[in-house]
């Protein structure tokens, strides 16, 4: 499972020119999953999500977690992040799990964080064609794999 981040002031998502979902201050998260993930991945993954300390503290020190700012959180699945780009110019998508691995997984996801935030998480529409507009805070922006916990 592998994860964009971006500290946001604001995100949306639109899908056919209606918003799907909309959030202030917070992350936008755009979630790749890959053939090999599990719940485990899932797990790690929103606890990591949540308590990276990547917000300013009254210092302006990245030294506050998404849940202590009791930010906002938007989630917009992306399968092309599990893009393997070694052999020639085109992206293969190999990877990139199918609907009936990927959807449990991704609304899992969605379920714990919001179970973490005690509040609701703003998606997108899996697998469809999203507009997706931020204001980038910092920027700040990580990426991180659950295959790859470093």
């Amino acid at each position: 499972m592998r994860v964009v981040i971006q500290r946001v002031l604001a995100a949306s998502v639109e899908v056919k020119g209606k918003v799907e979902g909309s959030i202030g201050n917070g992350l936008l998260l755009l979630l790749g999953i890959e053939n090999e993930d599990d719940q485990t991945d899932v797990t790690w993954l929103v606890n990591k999500v949540l308590n990276l300390r990547i917000f300013n503290d009254t210092s302006g020190v990245m030294n506050r977690s998404l849940l202590q700012e009791q930010g906002e959180l938007l989630v917009i699945s992306q399968f092309t992040l599990m893009a393997a780009t070694k052999k020639g110019n085109r992206p293969s998508y190999i990877r990139a799990a199918k609907h009936e691995i990927a959807i449990p997984l991704y609304e899992k996801f969605v379920a714990l964080a919001e179970e973490g935030l005690d509040k609701r998480v703003a998606t997108g529409i899996f697998g469809a064609d999203m507009k997706v507009s931020l204001i980038n805070d910092g920027p700040v922006t990580l990426v991180i794999d659950s295959k790859n916990r470093e």
